[in-house]
């Protein structure tokens, strides 16, 4: 199997022999079903080629798993971290396989039951910022001041490190950004908060949020902003289309999704308008990282040709943003 040597992995564990199969979807790190047909595990590995500093660190995935399980937040809990490169040919941690569904297009749902579903990852969300990093051991998870300005500059970093073509106004964009940078409060935040990213129960519980990969601590703005450009952005597909999360019927309007995150955080929401420019910004970057290992024949299974497309509107969306629209 690409990217997992299941034969090394069973020696590794010592276990009876193994299964796996890839997980759809990721187009970061990789991350495979694995079984000796007794137990359940799921496996995560950084990507196979063009890996960017500090990105794809699997200590830090392990660390706040573990932080969080025990805090009663639901995560998958994890079982092992291997730093080992010799096993699978990149570090890895295990965790306990969690049932549930990632209602990536909200088929089966009706727009009641998709309006609840999404609500409920807001209060998710609020409840993630709720944590005190120090109470749950994650004091030296991050630097929540100077967060929003670290994070323009990495992101930019991260962008000149995967840049494979020219994209108009993104300087731009990046220069507009560094200007006038908000300072807010530290948090938990888990940097890539979206709908395909929860594994949902039957009932609409939210049985474990995924992807850690870009956790820190640091403002908790920058989360739900990203949330609200992932909802108007056609990422998902369905019936054969792009689409977006927010032109499904039932899911709440953009307002409604920050008023439900202000009640439940009690925190102030009146102007994410820098948050949200910084979000589009943040995300163009890392589809272009996507499109870069991909034009790099870097990637593993489908979807990644329409990628690149994207990114253009994500750097327009970020300087309508910043003219506050």
């Amino acid at each position: 199997m690409k990217g997992l040597d299941l034969e090394k992995l069973q020696a590794y564990l010592d276990s009876p022999p193994l299964s796996g199969t890839m997980f759809a979807g990721g187009r970061s790190n990789l991350t495979y079903a694995v079984t000796d047909g007794a137990r359940r595990w799921v496996l995560r590995r950084p990507p196979l080629g063009h890996v960017l500093p500090t990105a794809h660190d699997m200590a830090r995935e392990h660390k706040v798993l573990d932080a969080l399980s025990k805090a009663g937040f639901p995560v998958p809990k994890p079982v092992l971290l291997c730093t080992d490169t010799d096993v699978i040919g990149a570090p890895f941690y295990l965790m306990e396989h969690v049932d549930g569904t990632i209602h990536r297009d909200a088929a089966g749902l009706g727009p009641q039951q998709f309006r609840e579903l999404n609500l409920t990852l807001v209060d998710t969300l609020a409840d993630l910022h709720a944590l005190d990093p120090e109470a749950i051991g994650l004091g030296d998870f991050g630097r929540p001041a100077g967060f929003n300005a670290r994070q323009v500059r990495r992101w930019k970093q991260q962008l000149d490190a995967s840049r494979s073509r020219e994209l108009s106004g993104i300087e731009e964009l990046h220069a507009r950004l560094a200007i006038d940078i908000p300072d807010g409060a530290g948090a938990v935040v888990h940097g890539d908060f979206r709908l395909d990213n929860v594994l949902v129960s039957d009932d609409l519980a939210v049985n474990a949020v995924l992807d850690w990969e870009m956790s820190t601590l640091g403002d908790p703005l920058s989360d739900l902003a990203l949330m609200q450009v992932y909802a108007g952005r056609p990422l998902l597909e369905r019936d054969g289309e792009a689409i977006a999360p927010i032109d499904i019927p039932g899911h709440p309007s953009l307002d409604e999704i920050a008023v439900r995150y202000a009640e439940r955080s009690k925190r102030d929401v009146s102007d994410l308008h820098w948050y949200v420019a910084f979000a589009a910004f943040k995300l163009a970057v890392i589809l272009e990282g996507v499109h870069f290992r991909y034009t790099k024949g870097q990637t593993v299974g489908p979807g990644f040709d329409t990628v690149g497309a994207m990114v253009p509107a994500l750097v327009e969306q970020g300087h309508r943003a910043l003219e506050g629209h």
